[in-house]
């Protein structure tokens, strides 16, 4: 089955998009990256997201915003799956399914709430491809916290029954899957840790006055210097100290935690920026060493932090002697790996086959995660 993945995570700075060819049956290998690309959201467009996300709409215009959103995320999701289609010269008759996560506007599994937006209605109409979407809210419905989803892939694509293996994925939020010696799904523990790249980009902003949205390369972190006493007290989060199964987002590490950090910061802005970087390595550390049961052989990283090195650094550092690399020493890119989850997870959900691990998120029992907009045809998928 060919099906394409799109994914727009936590810092909303783009869409992934990732073809992939995966087994017509349950095994998810052998597999193959068809193609992938990334479309870069406009800055205004981001700046919007965040804005709802962090509830700084005024209340008489959230509704239209929240509708606007929907339709033009939409149009940038089903603008990036036919372009990844031209990319590589097939039709989009040939492609069996296009399955979205969508934008993360709101998650509260304490309420059993969470909102992801960009209309799959809208993608399948502009693409006629069946679209497989809103996958969180059947997990929330069965019990769960409705992430982390992606262990699903990370233990189809990244396990090995003889290393003990984290899969780290650091976009705006922070999460980690263990994968112990053996391979047995039921071992397996996955959680948001916390903050990966979403304080970080959002003091980066506020300090360059908005020219630019990320520290590239970590070079700011790379300037700076951690500042001990701030560091404390970001670890002092009872959020960092709650037992998995959790999950998190904007809502706690966005962008007023990030105006909070930068309004008291008095000292060189490079220091913060090293001082966040430092947090987010921190953290990921303190809960592999808390949570995690087994040896740690290896750690693989991916995500935009899997692009920092000072980032990388401070994780083999804090967690030697267990390796340190990109998803790519696996056989999966850093990059495409949020997308090429969603991929499967769409394929499961066209074979009726569960798509997620309900161990990690709390859900209650193993579901078939998903919502589906058939296609222009009208059949939702017919085997070729």
């Amino acid at each position: 089955m060919l099906v394409i993945g799109l994914m727009s995570g936590t810092s909303a700075d783009g869409v992934d998009a990732a073809l992939v060819e995966w087994p017509d049956s349950p095994n998810a290998r052998p597999f193959r990256l068809v193609a992938f690309r990334q479309e870069d959201l406009p800055d205004a467009l981001q700046q919007r997201i965040h804005r709802l996300a962090a509830g700084r709409v005024p209340a008489e215009e959230t509704l239209a915003e929240l509708a606007g959103l929907d339709v033009e995320l939409g149009e940038r999701f089903a603008a990036a799956a036919i372009a990844l289609a031209e990319q590589v010269g097939i039709t989009l008759d040939g492609i069996d399914a296009i399955a979205s996560h969508g934008q993360t506007v709101a998650h509260h599994p304490e309420r059993r709430a969470t909102l992801q937006i960009g209309d799959p209605s809208l993608i399948a109409e502009r693409t006629g491809c069946t679209v497989v979407a809103d996958f969180r809210p059947r997990d929330i419905a069965a019990g769960g916290e409705g992430a982390p989803l992606a262990p699903f892939f990370h233990l189809a694509a990244l396990g090995d029954p003889t290393e003990g293996r984290v899969a780290l994925n650091l976009g705006g939020i922070a999460n980690v899957t263990w994968m112990p010696r053996g391979g047995d799904p039921e071992a397996v523990i996955a959680f948001d840790v916390g903050p990966a790249n979403a304080l970080i980009d959002g003091a980066v902003r506020l300090l360059s006055e908005g020219r630019e949205r990320m520290d590239r390369d970590g070079a700011r972190a790379e300037r700076g210097r951690v500042d001990p006493a701030l560091l404390e007290r970001l670890m002092d989060d009872d959020y960092l100290r709650r037992a998995p199964p959790k999950s998190t987002g904007r809502e706690r590490y966005g962008s007023a935690e990030a105006e909070a950090l930068v309004r008291a910061w008095t000292g060189p802005p490079d220091d913060l920026v090293a001082t966040l970087t430092a947090f987010t390595v921190e953290s990921v550390a303190d809960a592999c060493r808390r949570w995690l049961e087994g040896p740690l052989d290896r750690l693989l990283v991916g995500g935009g932090g899997a692009e920092n090195p000072v980032i990388l650094r401070g994780l083999a550092r804090a967690l030697s002697p267990a390796r340190v690399e990109p998803f790519d020493a696996a056989g999966v890119p850093a990059g495409a790996a949020e997308a090429m989850a969603f991929s499967l997870m769409g394929r499961n959900a066209l074979l009726g086959l569960p798509n997620h691990l309900p161990r990690c998120t709390g859900a209650s029992r193993a579901a078939v995660l998903g919502e589906i907009a058939p296609g222009r045809s009208g059949r939702v998928f017919a085997p070729r």
